[in-house]
Formats: structure tokens, sequence, C-alpha cells
């Protein structure tokens, strides 16, 4: 191996030993899981909407979807469903048409409902769509097909380091995810490492953090902030945010799952978790002392997330440093090499390391791709080092 790479290996791995340290997940963590990406949701949505919905669910659901981009998923069909929402509330007769189709306020909120219910089901119990090789898989409240075993081999191999005095000088490890699935704290709860999420209480919990408010100085191992929800969230009759465990009848429910995005809003703005947990973001983000942030299973298309690491990143004061597990370079992680932070970006992908418009560094053997971009590869690269992991 040439200097320059080891070298650049070696810089990799210092920051994954850095204290202030900050991970945001996107849903390619949960894969293998069990748990379906976006679109595979998307289409499972549909196929619940058809076969156990009102007549006209599945009429307003491809009304919506036939108004969207190509590439649209659940997320922006929530989205269109809570513009229309708006339209029927300053409607005169407090409805609003799809097609030759009419439905009143409560028949919206009910259809939302329904969709947030197909989509926590198809997460809890686990979801695998047809593939070339394999057949489709639908898990049930009787047969879960979901596993944790990935989820909890990451976590032991991020808080467990074989580096001396790591976790004595660690802060609390920041971990977004925009997943609306449990199998972070579940990881984190069976490897024994204690985390904050914003609520308090116990297996039923209250939300206590708002917008503003500052993160806990406590020692908490990992603080986790979920940014679109989750399904293990519900609004309570009086507005306030629950944790509450799977099937559980208490406290009474205002029978919605919180999901990101809401069509109803919310009865304040303090209420409201997704502004407190994009507050968090964007402070971890901002952080002026040296940081890294680490991103993992995220495919870079939201727009919202990466404007908020663009536009912190472009500040002059900022010393934060981005590393991404990506399969390849796609078009937002090249523009950002070109940025004038850009060196303090490194890519892990398929055909070796990038560090800002240099590399690939590491590249595999002809004809090979690495694997160190998914999860699983990301949880090898902790546990044996960087440069360990090009063997």
């Amino acid at each position: 191996m040439d200097p320059t790479t080891r070298d650049a290996l070696g810089q990799l791995d210092s920051l994954f030993a850095a204290s202030n340290q900050s991970w945001l997940f996107g849903a390619g963590i949960s894969l293998d899981a069990g748990i379906p990406l976006m679109w595979p949701l998307t289409a499972r949505v549909f196929s619940r909407a058809r076969e156990e919905g009102q007549p006209s669910d599945i009429r307003v659901l491809n009304h919506v979807n036939d108004q969207l981009a190509d590439d649209s998923h659940i997320e922006h069909i929530l989205s269109q469903l809570g513009d229309y929402r708006a339209i029927a509330e300053r409607s005169k007769d407090q409805s609003v048409a799809f097609g030759d189709l009419t439905l009143s306020i409560e028949e919206l909120d009910q259809l939302h409902q329904r969709i947030l219910t197909w989509i926590a089901e198809t997460i809890r119990w686990g979801y695998k769509p047809q593939s070339e090789w394999t057949a489709e898989e639908i898990g049930t409240l009787e047969n879960r097909i979901v596993s944790v075993d990935q989820h909890e081999a990451f976590v032991s191999a991020l808080f467990n380091r074989n580096q001396a005095g790591v976790a004595e000088r660690r802060n609390a490890v920041r971990l977004f995810t925009t997943n609306y699935d449990t199998l972070i704290e579940d990881a984190l709860a069976l490897g024994g490492f204690s985390y904050w999420d914003g609520f308090s209480g116990g297996a039923v919990a209250y939300r206590n953090h708002r917008y503003g408010d500052d993160e806990p100085v406590s020692k908490e191992r990992a603080h986790v902030i979920k940014l679109h929800g989750s399904i293990d969230w519900h609004v309570g009759e009086d507005g306030r945010i629950w944790r509450v465990r799977d099937g559980d009848i208490y406290p009474k429910k205002a029978s919605r799952v919180l999901i990101y995005p809401q069509s109803t809003k919310y009865l304040a703005t303090q209420r409201d978790p997704f502004a407190a947990q994009f507050d968090l973001f964007r402070r971890a983000l901002g952080n002026r002392d040296e940081n890294v942030f680490i991103t993992c299973g995220y495919s870079f298309g939201d727009e919202h997330i990466n404007q908020e690491i663009e536009l912190s990143l472009d500040r002059p004061e900022n010393k934060t440093t981005i590393i991404a597990f990506a399969k390849t370079l796609n078009p937002t992680l090249d523009e950002w090499r070109q940025r004038p932070w850009g060196n303090r970006l490194y890519i892990l992908t398929e055909d070796g390391l990038y560090v800002g418009t240099n590399g690939p560094y590491a590249p595999p053997d002809v004809g090979q791709k690495r694997d160190w971009w998914t999860f699983a590869g990301a949880t090898r690269i902790l546990s044996s080092g960087a440069e360990a992991s090009t063997q």
C-alpha cells in the first residue's frame, strides 16, 4: 500500500475516534433487517389500500401519485394529501376533490390514518419485495421477519472500539435517522448502552424535549434523534407526544402514529417534534469545534437535509468533517467535492475512498467492488479499522 493511501486511511480511523461525532442514517441500514426501502414500502401501502382500504382509498392514492414526479414515494404522497387537507380547510364546504371523487376533511383524516397504520405495520412486522432471486416475503403480527442483528453489531463496534480512552473522552454520539423503525434504539438497549431520545419515562414515555431546548448534559452514550418520527410515537388527545409500546391501548391516543410529514397541524409550535429534531440537527452540523458528521444508508435524496448540510458547511467558521458511506459518487457528493470545504469530505464507495477531489484511494482489484459503503461494511471498518478492511 502506498504512503498516500495509508495516510488517508489513517486519517479516516482518527476521525472515527473523534470525541464530537454525529451519524445520519437512512433507509439503507435497515434493508437487510427486513424493512423495505421507500419505494417498495410505497408499493406495499398501495397493495394494502387495494386489499383492505375503503373503495375510494386506492383511487385517491393513484390520483395523487399521478400528479407527482416519477421518483416520488409515500412521504411525498403524504405531503400532497396534507396540502389537499389545507385546501379543504379553506374551502366553503370543507371538502376537496380528487378528480370525480370528493372527500371531506374527516374522510381525508381517516385515509391518512389508514396509510400511517399500513406504514407502521409494514415496518414493525417486516416486508421483503419480490426480486429476481427471491419471492415476496410479508411479515405479520404472528410471524415477524425483522432482525436486529446488524444493528446490534454496529452499536457494539461503535461503542466498543479497540482504542484506549475513546469512550472516556467521547461526548454522547448523536444518531440522527430518517427511519421510522426502532432498531437503533433496540440495539442500544440490547447492548446495554444508555441513550436519550427526547422522551422521559419507561416503556410508556412522554416527550419532554421541545424546540429550542438544549440536549441534556449527561452520561448517556448516545442521543437518538428521529428526524421523520417513529412507529411508536403517537399524539395523545391533549396534543402531547407519547412513545407507546406496540399493542398498548393507553394512554388514549388521537389515533395517529406520528410519522413525518403530518397532514394536521399541531396545537403549538413547541409541541412539533419535527421542528425540534431539525433544530438539533442544525446545531450538530453548526458546531464550531472540531466535529465529525457521518452518513450511512442515506441516499442523499432528501433536499431538506442536503440543504441543511450545505448551509452549515458553507459557513467559513464551520469545522465539520463529513464521512459519507455511499455506493457511488452521486451528483450531490460529486458537487460537494468541488466546494471550498470539499477537502473535509471523505467518501467511502465501492470503487475506493475519495477525499475531496482526490482518489479513489485503496481501489479494489480489477473486476471487484468494495462493500465497505454498506451498513455491514461500515460496521467492519469501525471494528477492525479502515486499513484492515482493505485486505
